[in-house]
């Protein structure tokens, strides 16, 4: 920011969650005005959350900040309950807090950090540090409104990718959110890159993140679920999901028939308490797993649809 603009507010949108539901809180938190979702404490000032428990936050601009706003945010968090019928998440409650007006930007540019997971470095547009001669450069904006990229179910992928896609290849990113897995296989010399998401917001954050990158043409974005694949979206090199596991286990049999024979898969957003039920259902839908990996308390499976 240059000397005398003025720097916006933000509104702190704060939940105490189960850990292994934080991801679904966090989706519920990202309403359109949403600029970004981050897990964990938002300062060393906040209570340890309970075991068991984490904190999932979301901001919005002061300006964005309406009573419409906060009704929505609370009843999207209030039904969650309802919604999964998962008692843990009966009696959530947001807090709402805000924050002094600071250059946004710089402040993600202050906690957030390069990494590396695979062959990949992933930095931000603006990082002109030098790499490796093996480095595969991934440029990623960590303030978008999918989150920052460091996830462990990402990173899991990541490195997973890296071991399978093939030049050439047409891959499938169910569930894409940034479109950073697709993105990654496209980096990686996949020829054509397809991902889909239900939240409208997937698909331009997918096509500007795959700009940044340098391979947009390789790529297509579309908005909803399963139902926008035609008969034509059939015999994909390869597969990948990082979802949550009663989606997998949901949509095994499908992801598997839009795998040609031979092709390879990579999925994740697996818990340890779910690991079993979806290797199982991966193994029902026609699914060989050969290889599993953890990250934390998180599973990603790779493996390849048998003749």
């Amino acid at each position: 920011m240059h000397e005398g603009t003025a720097l916006p507010g933000w509104t702190e949108m704060l939940v105490l969650a189960p850990l292994e539901w934080m991801e679904l809180v966090g989706e519920r938190l990202c309403v359109a005005t949403c600029a970004t979702v981050a897990y964990g404490a938002p300062s060393l000032g906040t209570p340890r959350p309970p075991a068991g428990m984490d904190y999932v936050r979301a901001y919005v601009l002061d300006s964005a900040d309406t009573r419409e706003l906060r009704a929505l945010v609370e009843a999207r968090i209030a039904g969650l309950a309802d919604a999964t019928g998962a008692r843990e998440l009966a009696g959530l409650t947001v807090r709402f807090r805000r924050l002094p007006p600071e250059d946004y930007a710089s402040s993600w540019e202050k906690v957030w950090k390069p990494f590396r997971a695979g062959p990949f470095a992933v930095l931000r547009p603006s990082d002109r540090r030098a790499l490796r001669a093996t480095d595969v450069e991934l440029r990623l904006e960590p303030g978008a409104v999918f989150g920052t990229g460091r996830h462990a179910t990402t990173r899991l992928c990541l490195a997973l990718l890296a071991t399978r896609v093939a030049r050439g290849e047409r891959v499938l990113d169910a569930g894409t959110g940034t479109g950073l897995l697709a993105v990654a296989a496209c980096k990686l010399g996949a020829g054509r890159a397809l991902g889909f998401d239900i939240d409208p917001a997937a698909a331009p954050h997918a096509l500007h993140l795959a700009t940044q990158n340098g391979c947009a043409d390789r790529t297509e974005w579309r908005t909803g679920g399963f139902e926008v694949l035609d008969a034509a979206d059939a015999e994909f090199d390869g597969v990948l999901a990082n979802i949550y596991s009663d989606i997998l286990q949901a949509h095994a049999h499908e992801l598997c028939e839009r795998l040609r024979v031979g092709g390879w898969f990579v999925f994740s957003g697996v818990p340890d308490d779910h690991a079993l039920a979806t290797r199982a259902a991966f193994d029902a839908a026609g699914l060989r797993v050969e290889t599993e990996r953890t990250r934390g308390r998180w599973h990603a499976f790779a493996g390849r649809k048998p003749a």
